[in-house]
């Protein structure tokens, strides 16, 4: 399962099953913050407030975590994420 709406700490991570990591978005200077609210709501079934706030953080901050969970059900939003323009890694 993925969470999108709770801010994790890296400790939290680490003390809990060991398999939860979390997907980052990336700042770049392509794509608009229209397109990227936008994106966010489509692949991560972000509502547009929190899509709006990733996509503020992701500007002001170089990065923002935008889901957590395991690896195997972050790859396939990692990807979408990716075809879509978008830099994300996960962490």
């Amino acid at each position: 399962m993925v969470a999108f709406s709770k801010k994790w700490k890296k400790d939290e991570l680490d003390k809990s099953t060991g398999k939860q990591k979390m997907l980052i978005l990336h700042n770049d200077s392509v794509n608009s913050f229209d397109y990227v609210i936008k994106t966010l709501c489509e692949v991560c079934d972000h509502d547009t407030i929190q899509a709006e706030q990733c996509a503020f953080l992701t500007h002001f901050k170089g990065q923002c975590e935008i889901a957590v969970g395991e690896v195997a059900d972050l790859v396939p939003l990692k990807n979408k994420l990716l075809n879509k323009n978008l830099i994300v890694s996960i962490h």
